[in-house]
């Protein structure tokens, strides 16, 4: 399906969703992050992909919503209305994804990086959280993100003076994966994407879940986690498949089960 705000395109085994909402430097307004939801979530659902790429244009990956909206609503129409529950739909897929990023990536656009799996940053990205200029403070969960992934000292600085991090500086401090040159970011986020593609579905997802639960629940329980998703794991026909094949010296053929 071709839309208007969200570009869709197919690899074998991955999708690529472009944003492309140039006019108003793709910004993630009402329309188009339903429009991203409902094709990241209609990808999830199809078992034949197993890796979802999401990129920006060469000079924006998205900013944030659109201001003239959001100066309509009311509190609670920001506290628990509809763009409330998009975000937690980005949240749920658990279909590993990977950002591809080249410039500017601000406000909720670095959110949905940082929602992303892996991130593959162009030598020009820029990423930053400058809401408080409006008044406002991140609100798709940056402020609870950026410290995790590069510690609150600069999540910080990022946050309360408008600082912007440049691809280096994303990937020294672990915001990143991958930084690559200007005309390299979206052939090598895709081929990221389709090797993400060519493991075992089961194992890839159960990895996924288990390294986002690190974040949210005490080692203890994260270690009794990640043994249960092991059991499961080592239960798929995948894995009896990887173990025969590792022992009879051939390529294992995966059957995503």
């Amino acid at each position: 399906m071709t839309t208007t705000a969200v570009r869709r395109e197919q690899h074998d085994a991955v999708v690529v969703l472009t944003i492309d909402n140039l006019s108003q430097r793709n910004a993630l307004s009402d329309p188009v992050l339903s429009e991203l939801v409902q094709q990241l979530e209609t990808a999830d659902r199809d078992q034949a992909i197993r890796a979802i790429v999401v990129a920006g244009a060469d000079k924006v990956f998205a900013s944030g919503a659109d201001v003239r909206a959001l100066r309509e609503r009311t509190a609670t129409e920001i506290y628990d209305g509809d763009r409330a529950l998009l975000w937690e739909a980005v949240r749920r897929i658990r279909t590993p994804t990977v950002a591809a990023v080249s410039g500017f990536c601000l406000g909720g656009g670095a959110e949905l990086a940082m929602i992303s799996d892996v991130i593959v940053a162009s030598e020009t990205a820029r990423f930053g959280l400058p809401e408080t200029q409006l008044g406002l403070i991140p609100g798709a969960g940056g402020t609870q993100m950026l410290p995790r992934a590069i510690g609150k000292a600069v999540a910080m600085d990022m946050v309360l003076t408008g600082r912007l991090l440049d691809a280096q500086e994303a990937a020294a401090m672990g915001l990143v994966s991958r930084v690559v040159g200007a005309d390299e970011w979206r052939a090598t986020a895709l081929e990221l994407a389709q090797k993400i593609a060519g493991r075992p579905a089961v194992a890839q997802r159960l990895a996924k879940e288990t390294i986002n639960a690190a974040f949210e629940t005490p080692l203890r329980a994260g270690i009794d986690g990640e043994r249960r998703a092991f059991a499961m794991a080592f239960a798929s026909d995948d894995a009896r498949e990887g173990l025969s094949a590792f022992v009879d010296k051939r390529d294992p053929t995966w059957t995503h089960r």
